[in-house]
């Protein structure tokens, strides 16, 4: 029973570690109920400095979600989306740092030994940007930033699948708010 307390933090502590960051950008004069249709575009995907099968796995999850709010691909397409991707190494440094508080409290261990936890991983930013396909003007641009997995192709595709899916709950503005 006394381990209960713990579980909210455990919690945290999992869905912080695997959270998407997510900004949005939009034209705020932009009528998005009269966009019903997509495509993808291209010469925008070729450009983003990632593999192939990883660009057919982000576009398959965009279709997905796409697809899932209503819209349709279309070869005439209302609005046109693209992709970009940035990834950089990061270092997480944390000090575990006591006071001698808890069980068996020390005086003479005042402060405790500090214990410095260093991991290295991965942050990926992935940006989706929806463009009207008549004007060729960005109306919306999501972006989300958090930690990669690279270990197996099935952690790979669900990372993806949970950057798509958290960015474009974002699309169309104000589609979030209930």
């Amino acid at each position: 029973m006394k381990y209960v307390k713990f579980l909210p933090f455990l919690v945290f502590l999992i869905t912080s570690c695997s959270s998407v960051r997510v900004a949005t950008d939009y034209d705020t004069k932009a009528n998005f109920n009269q966009y019903q249709t997509f495509a993808f575009y291209k010469p925008g995907i070729d450009k983003a400095p990632i593999s192939d099968l990883d660009k057919k796995r982000i576009m398959r999850a965009i279709e997905a979600e796409l697809l899932a709010k209503g819209m349709q691909k279309s070869s005439t397409p209302d609005v046109l989306v693209s992709l970009f991707t940035k990834s950089r190494e990061r270092i997480n440094v944390n000090d575990n740092w006591g006071w001698g508080f808890g069980w068996g409290w020390n005086p003479w261990m005042w402060g405790g030994a500090g214990r410095l936890n260093v991991n290295q991983y991965t942050e990926g930013t992935l940006f989706i940007d929806i463009i009207d396909a008549s004007k060729k003007e960005l109306i919306w641009q999501g972006i989300g930033s958090g930690a990669l997995a690279f270990r197996n192709i099935e952690k790979r595709e669900a990372r993806i699948k949970e950057f798509v899916k958290e960015i474009l709950e974002k699309y169309p503005p104000g589609s979030d708010k209930k």
